[in-house]
């Protein structure tokens, strides 16, 4: 890759501040002072994009990309120094305010490859950014980048996501933040209050823009995108490219620049993946016998939330330490548990597919997917949690015979085969330990007849299959318990009340 600083005339300049210390824009006066950005005033550069293996390697670290030298810095600060091949390729595209699609693999540094240009441009037009995530968790990771990289310049960022108080998030967005990092739910939340404006938004981020759409967050996105400006930048960056997105960039993209840097669904090269066929009743089994000669931080994938929270309570039986990370966990609890994991206080952390894309933990050794994904594409990035870096890693799936057809497709994706390996001496679990799971409170005769306990006549069983005492239907009084009726004696009217006498 040819050195794009030649290229270019470049003049050093001091932008002014928004305005007095006493301004919250200010409060750290001044972000967009202290990163002094070059500013470009020929663009006679016309990239064409090539892929990893032809990129050229002339350009061994982030110099040459067109990045202001304070911002240089702040990146060697931070002990990057060999750009990835995605940031290498989108990082001077971006500078120069195109628009932008990068696909490629998880796990190659798609934060720094729009979190650098993405500085870089709000300091030099002074406009806002806004970056939409899918989950929670990439928000907080995207958020601690790029407050790593500009919290020196006075950054300023605001985390509008769900799962946290909208009340000190309001105070986020009352310090006017240089750039917001939100879900599209929590955002739409505060567009329809009336508590955010995104007039001033000049660059839009969508990373891992197909998982937001195979989450459902189409509608919301296509909202949002109402309420941000028409000319500004925008930046899509995927490990896939399904037509959905095709769809995106014809409709909201201005002549974006194509940047794939493998063919989507590429897996990365230092990933060993291994695939077992085993019953479903027997995965418990092949767990517990894989893990005793296991070092190292484990992802372990569940296919549903109630699934992890049972793989999570057996693998404490069997002496692990072990956290869970779902749907179903507060977003504390989820902070809490991913922290853990980070610090070496779990040595497993059981997941669903949530986190398959918002997970960012160096040094995972194993990525052990319990139950295969419902899509080849979310295989891709569950076994992306491995191996980033440069470094390797191994991926074990498990899948029960029938889903070899699912397996195929898999391999069909990532164009490779995946070793198949034959366990024995496994144990059968009880079948109960696999069932379709469901919230322990729910009755069982609610999905087993078989479960109903016996019916004794009035009343209802209460929950868990348990039955309250047969209530008392109200009723005539048992046959002489009173005199009969004929022998009722005749009411006598005195003073114009009616009185009726009863023996005793």
């Amino acid at each position: 890759m040819r050195d794009l600083s030649k290229l270019f005339n470049f003049y050093s300049v001091s932008l002014t501040d928004f305005g007095s210390s006493t301004n919250p824009r200010s409060a750290q006066a001044c972000f967009w002072d202290r990163l002094r950005v070059p500013v470009v005033f020929e663009r006679t550069v016309t990239k064409i994009m090539t892929p990893s293996n032809e990129i050229s390697t002339e350009t061994p670290s982030f110099e040459g990309l067109g990045i202001a030298d304070n911002l240089l810095k702040a990146i060697a600060s931070h002990k990057y120094t060999i750009p990835t091949p995605i940031q290498k390729a989108s990082i001077p595209i971006a500078i120069e305010g195109k628009d932008m699609i990068g696909i490629a693999q998880t796990g190659t540094g798609k934060t720094l490859a729009f979190g650098i240009p993405l500085l870089q441009r709000i300091s030099r037009v002074k406009k806002k950014g806004l970056v939409l995530l899918p989950t929670r968790e990439l928000a907080l990771q995207v958020n601690e980048t790029l407050e790593k990289i500009g919290g020196s310049f006075g950054l300023r960022t605001a985390v509008l996501i769900g799962g946290a108080s909208m009340h000190l998030q309001r105070k986020q967005l009352v310090r006017k933040p240089h750039v917001i990092v939100a879900t599209p739910g929590r955002l739409n939340d505060f567009l329809n209050q009336k508590a955010v404006s995104l007039a001033d938004i000049g660059f839009l981020v969508l990373d891992e823009a197909d998982r937001m759409l195979d989450m459902g967050f189409a509608p919301q996105i296509e909202a949002i995108l109402r309420y941000i400006p028409k000319e500004r930048q925008t930046m899509l960056f995927s490990a896939t490219m399904p037509k959905e997105i095709v769809s995106i960039a014809n409709k909201h993209m201005h002549l974006p620049v194509r940047i794939e840097i493998a063919p989507q669904g590429t897996t990365a090269e230092n990933v060993e993946q291994e695939m077992y066929f085993v019953r479903k009743e027997e995965k418990l089994s092949l767990l517990e016998s894989l893990l005793k000669n296991q070092e190292g931080p484990i992802l372990l994938f569940s296919r549903t939330k109630h699934g992890a929270k049972k793989i999570a309570r057996s693998l404490r039986g069997m002496g692990h330490s072990a956290a869970e990370i779902h749907a179903n966990r507060s977003q504390s609890q989820r902070v809490a548990a991913l922290s853990g994991f980070k610090s070496g206080a779990h040595k497993i952390l059981v997941a669903t597919d949530i986190a398959a894309r918002g997970i960012d933990v160096t040094g995972i050794a194993l990525v052990l997917n319990f139950d295969l994904p419902g899509t080849p594409e979310d295989y891709v990035h569950r076994i992306g949690r491995t191996g980033r870096a440069g470094k390797g890693g191994k991926a074990i799936s498990f899948a029960t015979p029938d889903q070899a057809g699912d397996v195929k497709r898999i391999e069909r994706l990532i164009r490779r085969p995946i070793t198949t390996k034959q366990a024995t001496g496994l144990k059968a679990q009880p079948a109960s330990s696999f069932r379709d799971e469901r919230p322990r409170s729910a009755p069982a005769y609610r999905h087993n007849r078989s479960a109903r306990p016996p019916y004794r006549g009035g009343g209802r069983p209460a929950q868990g299959g348990m039955s309250h005492p047969p209530m008392q239907r109200r009723s005539s009084p048992p046959h002489g318990s009173h005199p009969p009726v004929t022998d009722l004696p005749t009411p006598s009217v005195q003073n114009g009340v009616r009185r009726i006498y009863l023996p005793e």
